[in-house]
């Protein structure tokens, strides 16, 4: 399975349950994605840490999730536009609002993971990885 579309997933399902907080798998992507998602104010704050297991340490992302009124989430949805086996490609200019202003795409651009806001102020066009609202 994809990590990215796994990560968002994990999210997802966290914050239709109620949860406060949720774990990922660690990955430098992953943790420039959670990132921006906290800059954009979809999550709440991010924290990388490590676990002991019997053999080995691992890293995983503990990210806090974030609810309006005490019950609704700060992400309402999410469409994943790249896969593994399809990439999309964009131009700046065909860089498009996302729900006519109230969403983000997150785009990877040759400057590195950045919000298609910040894409097209900067002339870079990428791959469209997913959009979020």
């Amino acid at each position: 399975m994809d990590p990215i579309s796994d990560m968002l997933n994990r999210i997802k399902n966290a914050q239709a349950v109620g949860r406060e907080r949720v774990t990922v798998p660690f990955s430098k992507v992953k943790l420039q994605i959670a990132q921006l998602l906290n800059a954009a104010g979809y999550i709440g704050e991010v924290e990388r840490r490590t676990r002991t297991t019997k053999k080995s340490e691992v890293e995983y992302l503990d990210m806090a999730l974030k609810y309006t009124d005490g019950t609704e989430g700060a992400i309402a949805g999410m469409r994943i536009i790249s896969r593994p086996s399809r990439h999309i490609y964009i131009k700046a200019s065909q860089i498009r609002a996302v729900r006519s202003g109230y969403g983000t795409a997150v785009v990877s651009t040759s400057k590195g993971i950045m919000t298609s806001q910040d894409a097209r102020k900067n002339g870079l066009g990428g791959e469209v990885m997913f959009e979020i609202w």
